[in-house]
């Protein structure tokens, strides 16, 4: 099958080398087409580049699109020795700006990207030029999938046996199955999700080693923010909440009517709390908007930044 980045890219993967928040160098994998004003997809938990398939054409038609994997995720560089700290994303994305972007990029954002964009936007107004988020988990109270809260609970040590016996790969078919199903759960037509597809989200987690272990530790943390929070302990989530207000920046939030994960409710709630945001409800769509809505979310997103003279 024919490599996904170079079918994709002009230059195909990419690499760059930014100092990681525990002040190591880790290599970052992206790709880029079109030209213009720049504009970065980030992706969400669990994910990587691929997720954006559907949005990489039609967007380089106006921008210079930049698609990265986040460190730990898809092709980028997993510091297994090294435990991670909570905001480490936050860090991680400003360096990789400003090393990709010679003026503030738009950045369209989905799930937990969309989160770690929002802390950006708020701690760096000055990065972004316009911030698009999808389906953002600023308002979660609890993990919204049985097999996060599974990965969750268990032992890192015991994922890395997992990940060291290559297991994901010995049981190929099965994980493919098991995910395929699962994929299909957060799309309003699961039919649409083919069999290449399924190949390539799946990708990472069988035949990269690392990738399941960097995911069961975001997710530990991720539990740990939530505990807190509902402790009313100091934690991120309520931090980035708390700072809302201070977000600059032109946003447009785009939310799945049918988002059993974060309600659409959620969406208005951040609508609210951002002064310059509008709100977008995408019909007929649930989690995963970037796949399951992609016409829509192509033509909400060109649409926005039309109107608010980025284009």
């Amino acid at each position: 099958m024919k490599d996904w980045w170079q079918r994709n890219f002009p230059q195909g993967r990419q690499n760059l080398i930014i100092t990681d928040a525990n002040g190591y160098p880790v290599q970052i994998a992206y790709g880029e087409k079109g030209t213009g004003k720049p504009l970065i997809l980030l992706h969400g938990l669990g994910s990587w580049s691929y997720n954006w398939r559907h949005c990489i054409n039609p967007l380089s038609k106006y921008f210079r699109v930049i698609c990265f994997d986040a460190k730990g995720y898809g092709f980028s560089e997993k510091s297994l020795s090294r435990r991670e700290e909570n905001g480490h994303q936050v860090i991680e994305l400003e360096r990789i700006i400003k090393a990709l972007c010679d003026e503030p990029p738009v950045i369209v954002a989905e799930s937990l990207g969309a989160l770690v964009s929002l802390a950006l936007a708020a701690k760096s107004p000055h990065l972004i030029g316009r911030l698009v988020v999808m389906n953002a988990p600023i308002f979660a109270e609890t993990l919204p999938h049985w097999a996060m809260g599974i990965l969750a609970q268990t032992p890192l040590e015991v994922i890395q046996t997992i990940d060291y016996l290559r297991l994901a790969y010995v049981f190929a078919p099965i994980v493919r199955e098991v995910m395929a199903i699962e994929r299909r759960k957060v799309l309003f037509d699961p039919s649409i999700l083919t069999e290449e597809d399924v190949y390539w989200i799946t990708y990472p987690f069988i035949e990269i080693p690392g990738t399941l272990v960097k995911v069961a530790e975001e997710l530990q943390i991720a539990v740990k923010e939530i505990e807190n929070l509902q402790a009313k302990k100091p934690n991120m989530l309520t931090e980035i909440q708390n700072n809302l207000s201070a977000i600059e920046c032109q946003t447009l939030i785009l939310w799945g009517d049918k988002d059993s994960w974060f309600p659409a409710s959620h969406g208005e709630k951040l609508h609210q709390h951002l002064p310059n945001s509008r709100f977008k409800i995408l019909d007929n769509c649930y989690h995963d908007a970037s796949t399951g809505a992609f016409e829509l979310v192509n033509t909400e997103i060109i649409k926005f930044l039309q109107d608010t003279n980025f284009c």
